[in-house]
């Protein structure tokens, strides 16, 4: 990405922000994991999202902008040189490097935060923090975000606390042209990994052999790490919607499911496919994979800008369960959701679950999976058929239609 695109982010966000408020964003700590090991390192999204910097190399750093007398000041809080530290960890970051990046010309040393944000707070032009304070579940350990909220409300009890959760969901919900252009190059190597899955696979490969398919087509384009844990499994583990195991074979007459994605430039891709281990669809599996395929083409013919974005997930159960029902599987009054297990539609960009304004309706440039589910447990029958559509002016594109995905397709790729 351009570092056009991250201040352009920003300046969208100061316009939301009152006259008088301070920003604050945190890239994010790594976890210790036993003993002297550690998670790897992710960097809080919205953090790589307006400033540009994301890896490993950015950890513990702080965005500070402060909004005053029509004028916004931006200053980062980033990891000073350390030789010592640098011999064990790896080169950090310098400042020109930093500033280059992100076009945030301000770089002092991250032990000066706490100092910089009192001074700021002491000349009285500010009367509001406003921070990212989303948490999944209200139940959720804190986060940097929260726990610093409740320090400024503890230390500094006239200043108001704003939540700008809202503010950057609703720009992350359209994607501009370099994101999804970066999408575009994610979607390649996605594709080379589930190809060189389809490739190899065969009666009784093991489902880590399939993951050591997928992720040796990632590394060797230049991807180290999936957009998100791939999802890899065969036979009765297909049942587990969510599976990391990894460790069940593919039996003859097994269907082998996966539901990944590479990312390029922080934008993730989110793809699943299903296939018979031996390259051959049986009729039941072909029964099955029929309704999915078409309920998937029916989608990418109606989604178009206007469409409530809930009408994406319903119409997909709505339209499965009718075919499921003309093969007999599913009765009169039975919902799809008995074998429909999952929604079949979320958002996908800077998260693999994209955080973004759901009560948006469909517009162009949002880009979400169509995601048809189906498991019949009874037949020992269940996978999954992702994509991810980009909406247009008058319609949708599917971004990773030319990953096998009709049963012809994925038998003729197999065969050969």
């Amino acid at each position: 990405m351009e570092r056009t695109f991250h201040e352009e982010n920003r300046r969208e966000l100061y316009r939301s922000l009152e006259e008088g408020a301070l920003f604050v964003c945190f890239a994010g700590r790594i976890l210790p994991q036993s003993a002297d090991a550690e998670y790897a390192y992710f960097a809080n999204r919205n953090f790589a999202y307006l400033t540009g910097l994301d890896g490993t190399e950015v950890h513990d750093f702080v965005f500070l902008a402060k909004k005053a007398g029509g004028a916004v000041e931006e200053t980062l809080f980033v990891l000073p040189p350390d030789a010592m530290a640098e011999r064990w960890t790896g080169r950090r970051l310098k400042p020109d490097e930093i500033a280059g990046r992100s076009g945030v010309a301000d770089i002092r040393p991250l032990d000066g935060f706490a100092a910089a944000f009192h001074a700021a707070v002491m000349t009285g032009k500010y009367r509001t923090v406003a921070l990212d304070l989303w948490k999944k579940t209200a139940v959720d350990p804190d986060g940097e975000a929260q726990r610093f909220a409740a320090r400024v409300q503890a230390d500094y009890p006239f200043l108001g606390i704003e939540n700008c959760h809202r503010q950057l969901c609703a720009q992350r919900t359209i994607k501009k042209p370099c994101e999804i252009e970066a999408m575009k190059k994610a979607m390649t190597v996605t594709k080379a990994g589930i190809e060189a899955m389809m490739r190899a696979s065969r009666p009784g490969m093991y489902e880590y052999e399939y993951k050591a398919a997928y992720d040796h087509a990632l590394t060797s384009r230049g991807v180290l790490v999936p957009a998100f844990p791939s999802i890899i499994a065969a036979g009765e583990n297909n049942f587990c919607i969510h599976y990391y195991s990894y460790t069940g074979q593919a039996k003859d007459g097994d269907m082998v499911l996966n539901d990944v994605g590479a990312a390029w430039d922080g934008m993730c891709t989110d793809v699943s496919r299903g296939w018979p281990c031996s390259g051959k669809f049986s009729p039941r599996q072909k029964q099955l994979y029929e309704c999915a395929y078409k309920t998937s083409q029916h989608m990418f013919s109606i989604i178009r800008p206007g469409m409530p974005m809930a009408d994406v997930d319903r119409l997909c159960h709505q339209y499965c369960g009718g075919l499921l029902r003309e093969t007999g599987l599913l009765g009169a009054d039975e919902a799809p959701e008995k074998y429909m297990w999952h929604g079949g539609a979320h958002h996908v960009g800077w998260d693999v679950h994209d955080q973004v304004d759901m009560t948006r309706p469909v517009a162009a440039g949002m880009v979400f999976c169509v995601d048809v589910g189906i498991y019949v447990e009874e037949w020992g029958i269940g996978f999954r058929l992702e994509d991810n559509c980009l909406v247009t002016e008058d319609g949708c594109v599917n971004l990773s239609a030319d990953i096998p995905r009709s049963i012809e397709e994925i038998e003729a790729f197999m065969a050969k």
